[in-house]
């Protein structure tokens, strides 16, 4: 068990990666399958540094591509561990795109990865203790608290929905809807 607690600073990784051809969707840009599996590697890194442990994802928060990344760009994902829980870590994620001739750097999306510790035994294992040392680890910590009890509620809400449809009222329900019921 993990008990010695560590710095933000400490978990803090960068990955820098070329966007090469391949990497491309059919509208030319880079495909976000693919920038989320360099964020799900990033995210990685930075928790399982902080935990000293393998760690797993179990959620990806607020994925939204604000700018498209071109090919030939170069992708700099920045993560660190912004919150811990007992087993559980997030890890914030900002995305910039470079463009190398003109330098022109965007930011094309954040994310937060919530990760969990996996020990020798394949269970979830305790995390060392965040220690927060300026200003922004504390608003980050904050943040990430008040994520954790908005995705919570929101959990609830969504399996509240699932499991009170009313199919007998369909076509009430549907009528302004883009869809055409033709149900018996």
């Amino acid at each position: 068990m993990q008990e010695q607690a560590r710095p933000v600073q400490y978990s803090q990784t960068t990955i820098t990666e070329l966007m090469i051809p391949s990497y491309a969707n059919f509208g030319g840009k880079i495909h976000g399958g693919t920038l989320l599996s360099l964020m799900d590697k990033v995210a990685y890194a930075a928790a399982s540094k902080h935990a000293g442990n393998y760690c797993v994802t179990v959620t990806v928060d607020k994925v939204e591509f604000l700018e498209p990344v071109e090919v030939g760009d170069l992708v700099s994902m920045h993560a660190s561990v912004n919150y811990v829980g007992r087993t559980s870590l997030v890890v914030g994620i900002r995305v910039e795109s470079q463009n190398v001739k003109t330098g022109k750097v965007k930011h094309t999306n954040s994310s937060f990865f919530t990760m969990v510790a996996k020990g020798d035994d394949d269970k979830p294992t305790v995390v060392p203790k965040l220690i927060l040392e300026n200003r922004e680890d504390v608003k980050r910590f904050i943040e990430a608290m008040n994520m954790k009890k908005i995705r919570e509620a929101m959990r609830e809400q969504m399996d509240d929905a699932k499991s009170h449809i009313e199919v007998e009222r369909a076509s009430q329900i549907l009528k302004d809807e883009r869809c055409i019921l033709q149900t018996n």
